[in-house]
């Protein structure tokens, strides 16, 4: 990256004035005001397809050297799109800025790795989601740290202890997990279950053991 400009931007978190800040340098360091309108295009991960994502990278600039396409919500690029940008990093368009806007950043995420060897990472503040998928989310990344702050943000909200026992089992216990991990997870849920159950444990304390013994389980999915 030294000596030139990268092609590539990688904006990650969910600072959205921030973030847009980031971009509006970004744009007006490459284009002109008065050209950007016809050399910047914007497409949404979820809507994209191959087709298009294609043919917007081969469209050429009008009147300059350079020409800008941002992805927004980038983490929801299906996989033959993925596929297909990290081959286009091994030889990208000389013409052509790509701007990839990710809502989180997944250590376990293959292809922002890969795509960000090839251009210039921000980073950005991230929150969580207070709501089950966001906790087995961060059990799963082994980050107790994380997971706990969700939790307490789901019983501060009103959540009741048993709804959360209820999301974690549904969200830990899915297709691809071992008989001998899943023996595992349902001993750790009846346990704490039980614990609440029998007022042996605070529901607070013990929905909290539970976290950090299942993030203990690293690879929840093996």
């Amino acid at each position: 990256m030294v000596g030139k400009e990268p092609w590539l931007y990688l904006l990650i978190g969910q600072d959205t004035s921030s973030k847009d800040l980031k971009l509006k340098n970004i744009k007006s360091s490459i284009l002109s005001r008065d050209l950007e309108n016809f050399n910047l295009d914007t497409l949404h991960g979820r809507d994209l397809e191959l087709k298009e994502l294609q043919e917007k990278l081969l469209c050429l600039p009008v009147k300059t050297k350079k020409r800008i396409l941002v992805i927004r919500n980038a983490q929801d690029l299906k996989d033959p799109l993925r596929d297909f940008l990290i081959e286009y990093s091994r030889r990208p368009a000389g013409q052509m800025v790509l701007i990839l806007d990710f809502e989180h950043y997944d250590q376990r995420d293959g292809f922002i790795l890969r795509m960000s060897r090839h251009g210039q990472v921000y980073r950005f503040k991230e929150t969580l989601a207070a709501n089950a998928f966001s906790l087995v989310r961060q059990i799963e990344l082994n980050k107790p740290d994380y997971a706990l702050r969700v939790l307490q943000q789901l019983l501060k909200s009103g959540e009741k202890p048993e709804r959360v026992l209820g999301g974690l089992r549904h969200g830990l216990l899915k297709t691809g997990v071992t008989p001998a991990r899943m023996k595992r997870v349902l001993r750790l849920l009846l346990d704490c279950d039980i614990a609440v159950k029998t007022g042996r444990a605070k529901p607070t304390l013990a929905l909290e053991r539970l976290i950090v013994e299942l993030c203990g389980l690293a690879n929840l999915k093996r």
